[in-house]
């Protein structure tokens, strides 16, 4: 597959209807090498990755469901199970961590802008591997408390969460936003 076509093939599935396998230890390091390559005016590097397979992604869903519920008491048990669960619909998870250098000289804005970029690449290359992969932000990418149980710094956020394992079956494409509508040449009129 050409570089093109790789770009226009790729897909999001959703983290529901991901099985097994994943991407495997050398897989997922050549994911987060491409992840790591991106523009980065400045070469700051604003980002790091938390990686959640195996049992972490059991142990992490447990601190989820805990949160959850002392912030939602009247959660129903089959709300809290499905809590618990989140991190187990797709065989790996990754935590992409925006860590900006506010000291730098490279607005935090062009830093953000680097992060989403290591996001891309890492699903590009994901797909590029014969995966599968959906970048969510749900309620635990904005919570002090998660953000405390993965030892974020105060300037830190969670970019996302990506999930990544096989597709059950083909992805289907999606209706898009007409490009034409989205292109204009300068000088405008």
């Amino acid at each position: 597959m050409t570089t093109l076509e790789l770009l226009h093939s790729r897909r999001s599935v959703k983290a529901a209807d991901m099985v097994a396998p994943g991407p495997n230890a050398q897989d997922l390091q050549d994911i987060l090498q491409a992840a790591h390559r991106v523009p980065d005016h400045g070469k700051i590097g604003p980002w790091r990755f938390i990686v959640f397979n195996e049992g972490a992604r059991q142990l992490f869903g447990q601190t989820l469901k805990d949160i959850y519920a002392a912030q939602n008491p009247e959660a129903s048990a089959k709300l809290l199970e499905h809590q618990q669960n989140l991190f187990l619909r797709a065989p790996v998870v990754i935590a992409v961590i925006a860590s900006p250098d506010r000291a730098h000289k490279v607005p935090e804005w062009e830093q953000h802008l680097a992060v989403g970029a290591a996001c891309q690449n890492l699903l590009i290359a994901t797909h590029a591997l014969g995966y599968v992969g959906q970048w969510l932000t749900q309620w635990y990418s904005y919570n002090d408390e998660v953000n405390q149980a993965l030892k974020l710094a105060s300037h830190e956020r969670i970019a996302g969460f990506m999930y990544l394992g096989s597709a059950t079956q083909a992805p289907t494409e999606r209706e898009r936003p007409d490009l034409s509508e989205r292109i204009t040449h300068f000088p405008t009129s």
